[in-house]
């Protein structure tokens, strides 16, 4: 008896895709305001800034800097339209941005103006420089050059210090954190020693030795009365002064006494022994009943005791990664890999002080700068929920360690989903707002019936990054608990629930399909066929993200009768252009169809501008009919409000995901284009970006094309290929 062909995924499309030239752009710009208006808004503004810095005493400016803030018109936000030559005339330095709304009084729509989104910059001047440039403003005409630059400022103010000063309910008293602007280049130390000696000077304590710089960013925690961190919110480099938050407690939503029943695991080899996990979390019992696939287990202080609810978070997070969720009686699941495991906090948490949130982070970098690993799960963090305006730390140094998409990061969105809607406290936690890392919130139940979990937390996200979570995975409830080993006695099983558990969780489909299909696919594509084949069910974006991940590594990997998946894998060079021509039938596809695609893309990040934090963006045109033009593919709704769609941030997302209907009949070389912007601090980067990883998949589905899989690899057997899995088939894929 013959067994039908399994059909998986074509691979190799990238070798179809070729760099074409980019559009021709019109250059001819009608100026939005004369000489005369903007003398009439800026001057006002100058004289108060001035006024303002002249009133702060010199320990505060450093070598007689200060820290302006240089608001944006909405209409001269993009990368292109950065108001270079103003920042030169200003004798001023971009030290960052954040994003803010205004209502401009024209811009160049045709409709009336609305409050929308803009871009504040955070500008280092001399205070001797302010009245020099106000006086040249005072001689400015239409005819010079420097009107072009001029018109995109919308206001220039003074920082106030109460701005800089963050509020969190879940704070330590006494324990703050600062963020200190530095110079992008050049001699920055004078920033830090004069911003040590006015601290200490007003009897605070700043713990230097637990600094962390990222970019041009220092933070550092400090020690001290609240009144004095407001004073000390005076000096013009400080960008952002909050109290430094608890860590997320390891204690799950719920957890139950355990179960009768109970548990053994048959000891079997994984799938694939040669891929690196690592499990950064609280530590593991002495025994446990994991030992035979726990490689290693590392202690990142040798000196520092277990946490006391650590060593049972750390057992249930990797076991949902080996085994999922557990059943009583023999379990007879393979593991798709080993895994180490990294006890990176302790009881040096609960019985030092809060500043050993630092310690955990260098415990973390540390090992994502080893590179050991191609797949990590954190399930802890900072008790924070993500803010707007700042990119914390522990967000912005996890990111650029994975800018090179070589890592593959699975995160906790936090437990805080029944916490206040109104004051943000519900939202996604530090750092599960990475953008190039997985989000992952809990689902309810593993079978169609899951919808989110009240108690996962909720998007949005940052702009750019809006989607978030990126996508569910079980994580249970109390209608079906997540079933963990029991700390002391892990032959029995311990109901729970928690987005500590998803997490991993997801992660076990990541590498079940690395463990299937090999390298053949890269942790960009691994990340893209999630996304891809996620389930969505009608609730909001905010809540479930991109959707819940399947259950079956089939769901990810195999084409279905009148189904067609393809992958195109590879870099993007900035700038350019690239043609991804969608292979179809010489003969056509017959009656409608469906078209799904995802692109994922990895970058570098720029922490200082959380206004402008990736430093790469995709557009995507789809032309369904050679020569007749593009259509939208990619709804920038999706991703970005409408006001957002004014300010250009829909179009700096790393991920783009959507699905159109159309007839078959109406595609003739149908072909997506991609393009990648890269900027840098703002502007264009040009010559300075890097290529950047990216996967792009694309599913048709077909009804009336029971066999356009074997019809398109025919056709394109000189290029395209199927990824067919590493192992001996047939076996048990399940997650």
């Amino acid at each position: 008896m013959s067994t039908k062909k399994i059909n998986y995924l074509i691979g190799n499309a990238e070798l179809l895709t070729k760099q074409v030239p980019g559009p021709k752009r019109k250059m001819d710009k009608v100026p939005l305001y004369s000489a005369d208006e903007i003398k009439t808004r800026l001057i006002p503004q100058l004289n108060k800034l001035i006024e303002s810095s002249n009133n702060l005493n010199n320990e505060l400016c450093p070598k007689d800097l200060t820290v302006s803030a240089i608001t944006l018109h909405p209409s001269f936000i993009a990368k292109t339209a950065f108001p270079s030559k103003f920042l030169r005339s200003f004798g001023g330095v971009n030290l960052g941005s954040k994003s803010t709304k205004i209502l401009p009084d024209k811009w160049n729509k045709v409709a009336a103006p609305e409050e929308t989104p803009t871009t504040k910059l955070f500008i280092a001047v001399k205070r001797s420089q302010l009245s020099e440039f106000k006086n040249s403003l005072e001689e400015l005409t239409d005819e010079d050059a420097l009107i072009t630059d001029l018109e995109k400022i919308w206001d220039i103010e003074f920082v106030q210090p109460d701005s800089k000063i963050k509020n969190n309910p879940e704070q330590v008293q006494g324990y703050f954190e600062i963020g200190l602007h530095l110079l992008p280049s050049g001699d920055t130390e004078f920033i830090k020693r004069e911003f040590i000696k006015f601290a200490q000077k007003l009897g605070l304590e700043i713990r230097a030795d637990l600094a962390i710089g990222i970019s041009n960013l220092w933070f550092v925690p400090c020690v001290g009365d609240e009144n004095l961190v407001h004073e000390l919110a005076k000096f013009s480099f400080v960008r952002v002064i909050r109290p430094i938050p608890t860590l997320r407690s390891f204690t799950p939503i719920f957890k139950a006494l355990p179960i009768s029943a109970n548990i053994s695991i048959a000891k079997q080899k994984p799938l694939d022994s040669s891929i690196k996990v690592a499990i950064l979390d609280g530590g593991l019992p002495e025994t446990h009943i994991l030992e035979p696939w726990v490689k290693n287990y590392k202690l990142a202080d040798n000196t520092a005791k277990d946490h006391e609810d650590g060593l049972s978070h750390g057992l249930g997070v990797t076991s949902a990664f080996l085994f999922g969720p557990l059943k009583p009686g023999l379990i007879n699941t393979k593991p798709y890999s080993y895994v180490d495991h990294h006890r990176v906090v302790d009881s040096k948490i609960i019985y030092e002080n809060p500043l050993e949130l630092y310690r955990t982070l260098n415990h973390i970098e540390d090992i994502l700068l080893s590179r050991q690993y191609e797949f990590l799960n954190l399930s802890l963090g900072p008790n924070l929920p993500i803010d707007d305006d700042e990119i914390h730390p522990w967000t912005s140094l996890i990111d650029s360690y994975l800018a090179d998409g070589e890592t593959f990061l699975t995160i906790a969105a936090g437990n805080n989903g029944e916490s206040d809607l109104e004051a943000g406290l519900c939202r996604i936690q530090v750092p599960s707002d990475c953008i190039n890392a997985l989000s992952v919130g809990a689902s309810t139940h593993i079978d169609s019936h899951w919808k989110k979990a009240s108690y996962s937390a909720i998007g949005p996200g940052r702009s750019p990054g809006r989607i978030k979570p990126d996508l569910l995975a079980f994580g249970g409830s109390p209608d079906q608990y997540f079933h963990i080993p029991h700390e002391l006695n892990s032959s029995q099983i311990v109901p729970t629930c928690g987005t500590s558990f998803s997490a991993p969780y997801l992660l076990r489909s990541a590498v079940g399909i690395r463990a299937v299909l090999g390298e053949q696919v890269s942790l960009m594509a691994i990340k893209a066929l999630l996304i891809h084949n996620s389930i969505k069910n009608d609730e909001s974006k905010n809540h479930i993200g991109w959707g819940k991940i399947p259950e079956n590594l089939n769901d990810f990997i195999v084409s279905p009768d009148g189904v067609v998946k393809i992958l195109y894998q590879g870099e993007l060079n900035p700038g350019k252009y690239l043609n991804v021509p969608l292979p179809i039938p010489s003969d056509g596809i017959n009656g409608m169809i469906s078209i799904k695609a995802t692109c994922c893309i990895a970058c570098d990040t720029d922490p200082q501008d959380s206004a402008m934090y990736t430093k790469a963006g995709i557009t995507i045109k789809w032309n369904p009919k050679i020569g007749k033009g593009s259509q939208p593919f990619f709804k920038q709704t999706t991703f970005a409000t409408e006001a957002e769609l004014r300010s250009d941030a829909g179009k700096w997302e790393t991920v783009l995901h959507n699905q159109v209907n159309k007839r078959g009949s109406s595609m003739e070389e149908p072909a997506f284009e991609l393009h990648y912007s890269a900027r840098e601090n703002g502007a264009d980067a040009g010559s300075r970006a890097r290529p950047i990883k990216y996967a792009f998949l694309v599913t048709i589905e077909a009804p009336k094309n029971q066999d356009i899989f074997t019809d398109i690899l025919n056709e394109y057997s000189h290029i395209l290929s199927e990824i067919e899995p590493q192992i001996d088939l047939p076996i048990q894929i399940q997650s």
